[in-house]
């Protein structure tokens, strides 16, 4: 069972979300807050595998409660929802280790399936969020959009021909062991690949390199993990 923590100042949203997660025999939420002080509290009381976390809260922001909960309770995985127009809080949620990424307005099935993402230790970038963060990071002084993709591709280029299909496959939203089942490889295998493609990349986590994998074009169509 994966137990799940909502954070959203509005009410209805987080009805909304629990609604949705509720239609999945294998979720529970355990608990709810209302705004990211809250939300950290209430991480340290019930120790859920996710915190799903609106972006922008009253007082306490989800972007600084999900830089506590890593450093306090690093068993947490965190989502974030996020609105269009919010780019640069995404960016700041990705840079202080948020493992998925979800649009308010996307589709229940998406919420779901980054949820069952993070949980087995995943990245999850909805695909509406990772072509936003690719091309804002396009229009922020980095570079244009094929700039940074031809960028993108050339780092890409310095892995083996095994962790390019190990980044696909993350950039897909494939968690260790999904990965090593499609790749007929030993989970330990596949995770001294991931940390090997950090490094030659030069990112901190797992949803920074799924950037990459879509910046560079080569990430797997996003699909709602089945095994469990």
């Amino acid at each position: 069972m994966i137990r799940v923590l909502i954070a959203d100042d509005e009410p209805m949203i987080r009805a909304g979300v629990r609604a949705v997660l509720s239609t999945d025999p294998g979720i529970d939420v355990v608990a709810e807050a209302s705004d990211g002080h809250d939300a950290v509290a209430q991480v340290h009381r019930h120790r859920p595998d996710v915190a799903v976390l609106d972006i922008r809260m009253p007082g306490t922001n989800g972007i600084e409660a999900a830089a506590e909960i890593r450093r306090t309770v690093p068993g947490t995985g965190i989502v974030m929802l996020t609105t269009f127009g919010e780019d640069e809080y995404i960016l700041q949620a990705l840079g202080g280790g948020a493992a998925g990424f979800l649009i308010k307005s996307g589709e229940p099935e998406e919420l779901i399936a980054g949820v069952r993402a993070v949980a087995d230790g995943a990245a999850y970038l909805s695909p509406k969020v990772a072509a936003r963060v690719v091309a804002h990071l396009s229009a922020t002084g980095a570079g244009a959009l094929a700039g940074r993709r031809n960028a993108a591709r050339e780092r890409v280029r310095t892995l083996t021909a095994r962790e390019r299909d190990v980044l696909s496959f993350l950039g897909g939203g494939l968690s260790n062991g999904q990965i090593a089942r499609r790749l007929h490889l030993v989970e330990g295998t596949v995770k001294a690949h991931v940390s090997s493609i950090l490094a030659r990349l030069g990112v901190d986590n797992r949803a920074a390199a799924a950037v990459v994998a879509h910046e560079a074009g080569v990430a797997a169509p996003a699909e709602v993990p089945a095994e469990r």
